[in-house]
């Protein structure tokens, strides 16, 4: 078979939410956006919901009804872009939960669906969404007698603990939130690492959920296992790739293997990058291309049938690093051509 593996841990994302929400006291949410950060809503949400979880998180409404489908009714799902126009029927028919961030989409809401669920996000200093505060502070009678689910907002370098916005803005939060008497929420993955002062009523771990960084002690999820197609012999001095991407200074073995930017495989992955076979490293050479990425196999023992980009022995963060992204980035760029294989 030409087409890479991309085997998905469902086992671990479950025990990486277990483990997550064992760090806290409150209630653990679970952000599945961006198709479950590119490993399949359909797989991955109904395992977190069976597992417990009964509070989920997606962008926006079309991620919020394509869920409501595969969960049914039950779990509460929170829209993060809000109530914006076009989403009524949307948020109507599958019972979501907008989080409001602006007074406009305040009178939208509760014009249009008087008195269904929403949330209000508040701007806390990140400056992405969410109210401003002398926007909140004008509004917030009216918002509160409306009767919100919740108030959240979201940290912006809460991967690094130490920085001062996050004092900054857990400072500005409990300052716009005091005396609500709602449930309030405001840390995600780092959120919860920094600890209580941060968890509130309910956390909102995504990417800790799927491997990545800022959780080092998370279990790893994807394996992306690359097939050989071919093998070749390069004399020194010979080029490789586009543009002549890289030259040999020795006799070497260059295997071509399936996958390319075409699969998520970002051109940046070139020069530099390594592969692993049982534990050995072995470096791709030249460009990234559409479908196709070049290894020099030289210093391995044998000619291996595969080649694997992710998994044991390099993280989705470390080949993040390869290409001076973050594993974010890889993970939701993973694309459609893979074999996908669950285990369960």
């Amino acid at each position: 078979m030409t087409t890479a593996t991309l085997t998905i841990d469902l086992s671990a994302i479950a025990a990486n939410w277990h483990a997550l929400n064992r760090l806290t006291e409150c209630e653990t949410a679970a952000v599945v956006k961006a198709d479950a950060y590119g490993l399949g809503i359909d797989r991955v949400a109904p395992v977190l919901a069976s597992e417990g979880a009964r509070e989920f998180f997606v962008a926006v409404a079309e991620e919020g009804t394509a869920l409501r489908r595969i969960l049914g009714p039950g779990p509460r799902i929170n829209i993060f872009s809000g109530h914006m126009p076009g989403d009524t029927d949307m948020i109507r028919s599958a019972d979501l939960t907008p989080m409001i961030n602006s007074v406009d989409q305040m009178i939208l809401h509760v014009e249009a669906i008087p008195g269904h669920p929403f949330g209000i996000q508040l701007n806390s200093g990140m400056n992405r969404l969410g109210m401003e505060p002398s926007e909140w502070s004008a509004l917030r009678e009216i918002a509160l007698s409306q009767g919100p689910s919740m108030i959240i907002s979201h940290l912006a370098c809460a991967d690094t603990p130490d920085h001062p916005m996050n004092a900054a803005q857990l400072a500005v939060f409990r300052e716009m939130t005091e005396g609500t008497g709602l449930p309030l929420s405001l840390g995600a993955t780092g959120g919860i690492l920094m600890g209580d002062d941060y968890h509130f009523d309910l956390t909102r771990p995504g990417i800790g959920l799927y491997g990545g960084l800022p959780y080092v002690d998370a279990r790893p999820v994807v394996t992306l296992d690359l097939p050989v197609i071919q093998t070749r012999e390069v004399p020194q001095g010979g080029t490789v790739g586009y543009a002549c991407g890289w030259t040999a200074q020795r006799p070497s073995v260059v295997a071509t293997v399936s996958g390319g930017y075409a699969d998520g495989l970002i051109r940046a992955l070139g020069n530099g990058a390594t592969v692993t076979h049982e534990g050995r490293k072995a470096p791709v050479v030249g460009r990234v291309s559409m479908d196709l990425i070049t290894v020099d196999i030289t210093d391995l023992p044998e000619t291996p049938g595969h080649l694997q980009l992710i998994g044991q022995h390099q993280s989705v963060d470390t080949v993040a690093g390869f290409a001076g992204t973050i594993g974010y980035e890889i993970l939701t760029s993973l694309g459609a051509r893979y074999d996908r294989v669950y285990l369960t």
